[in-house]
């Protein structure tokens, strides 16, 4: 899954989901399942799957239970909505893409009617917008934006509102997304609509003041959303080059709560400071989430660890099962992984440039200038300066690249 966030993720890629490798169906333990569906190991001693080794806790058994009552009554929709809403948060918390899974089988009763109930139309939009479909969450978030305010409680609002104007975002309609921004204010607590716009302003030519603006409206949200600001923060920092302000954000958030997204993140700004055992102590026994082994193995192969020829033939079992799929998700982590550990340029630059052609974050924009300055292709370097000259980016890692 590559690193996303969006704003109903915990702090979700500058707002875009964790970009969660989508399983449709069943994705085996390293991803490797085949399109047929089943999957025959190679070697006798090849790990198929690892069974749990203790008894479930009160947590495990409470979700089990809400599970099968759903299952039993499929066309109850608070039921539905419960189930999905809490698979989708654990799907933020460790990465994995089979509980997007199985929030898209508790909606499953609505996932393809045209006008499903609104709250349920808007946990679809949550579940297509971290798989990377963007046209379908942009349909359903803007339908649910033409509602009347008494269609959701306050807070479902708020979140359509941030998921548009996330999903927006990454895909550079920035006036829409400002629109969506500002619409923010309509809902009871009005520094959302602010720390929305001031992070549209960061990559809008204004990144000075925006900083300003968040260091000061990080000491007035409220205490659930303050992670998403500080998380803001912490990568506007990174974009400016002030590497030691970003570590301290990112170490505080992560002391504070441990998800794949800031893990990642921070991990990313260890590699650039070629602090590998870093990484790898900070990730250990992450290796489930695709996102966090690419990083692991970055960080193996800068200190040469025995065990990368490992998480290397994982990874690329992962993106061919990806491949087989139809998953177009993993494009930025797979070009990365092309062009940093398999060093194929010319491969890694058309994989950059078919994610680049759906999502537009600062690291999609890295990953294509990296890989045609490798494969010694000038014409990215040319459409990236103009495309950041338009907006008006500010990040000193492109700089460095152009």
């Amino acid at each position: 899954m590559p690193m996303h966030r969006c704003w109903l993720d915990v702090r979700p890629a500058s707002w875009r989901s964790m970009a969660l490798a989508w399983a449709a169906g069943c994705m085996l333990l390293g991803g490797v399942a085949q399109a047929a569906g089943l999957w025959v190991p190679a070697r006798d001693n090849e790990v198929v799957e690892v069974l749990r080794e203790r008894s479930l806790t009160a947590q495990e058994k409470a979700w089990r239970a809400l599970r099968a009552q759903a299952r039993a009554q499929p066309g109850d929709v608070t039921l539905a909505v419960a189930v999905a809403s809490q698979a989708i948060q654990w799907s933020r918390q460790d990465g994995d893409p089979r509980w997007l899974g199985q929030a898209q089988a508790a909606l499953g009763h609505w996932w393809t009617q045209a006008t499903p109930p609104p709250e349920v139309r808007l946990l679809r939009a949550t579940v297509l917008q971290s798989t990377h479909d963007f046209d379908a969450a942009l349909r359903d978030l803007r339908a649910l934006a033409q509602l009347p305010a008494s269609a959701l409680v306050p807070a479902q609002r708020a979140q359509a509102w941030l998921t548009l104007a996330s999903v927006l975002q990454v895909t550079a309609q920035y006036d829409e997304a400002q629109r969506a921004c500002e619409a923010l204010a309509q809902v009871p607590s009005p520094w959302l609509s602010q720390a929305c716009s001031l992070e549209l302003r960061s990559h809008r030519g204004e990144a000075d003041t925006a900083q300003r603006g968040l260091t000061q409206l990080a000491q007035q949200a409220p205490r659930e959303w303050s992670g998403l600001v500080q998380l803001i923060r912490a990568e506007l920092a990174e974009r400016l080059g002030q590497t030691d302000q970003a570590a301290l954000l990112y170490q505080a958030l992560l002391l504070r709560q441990s998800d794949a997204y800031t893990e990642g993140a921070y991990a990313d700004l260890l590699l650039d400071q070629g602090r590998a055992s870093e990484v790898l102590a900070l990730l250990k026994g992450r290796e489930r989430n695709d996102a966090l082994l690419l990083r692991l193995a970055e960080a193996g192969a800068m200190v040469n660890d025995p065990a990368n020829a490992q998480r290397v033939a994982a990874l690329r079992a992962r993106f061919a099962a990806a491949r087989e799929r139809g998953d177009s998700v993993h494009r930025r982590e797979e070009a990365r992984f092309t062009l940093r550990l398999l060093r194929q340029p010319a491969q890694a630059l058309q994989l950059a440039q078919r994610n680049w052609a759906v999502q537009k974050e600062p690291a999609d924009a890295r990953i294509l200038l990296e890989a045609a300055r490798a494969a010694g292709v000038a014409q990215p370097a040319a459409d990236m300066r103009a495309f950041m000259q338009r907006w008006g980016w500010s990040d000193r890692r492109l700089e460095v690249l152009l």
